[in-house]
């Protein structure tokens, strides 16, 4: 859905694109990272079905995920 904005479960074109955000305590649409570091996810949900996919939007972020886990 993040590139083709069409869901592809159903095939709709009524696809929302919601922002990663910090919120306090860890919450918000984010993976943490350790004690205190987070990288932000985007979400994108398919207003129709209710299909939903998550995002990280920045590459270099998934390397940081990747060595956080190791």
């Amino acid at each position: 859905m993040k590139t083709t904005k069409k869901c592809p479960k159903c095939d709709s074109e009524d696809v929302l694109r919601i922002q990663g955000e910090r919120q306090g305590y860890g919450a918000g649409n984010n993976i943490r990272i350790g004690l205190f570091g987070i990288v932000l996810t985007t979400r994108y949900l398919c207003c129709s079905c209710g299909y939903i996919e998550e995002w990280v939007d920045n590459p270099g972020e998934i390397s940081r995920i990747r060595n956080s886990r190791r």
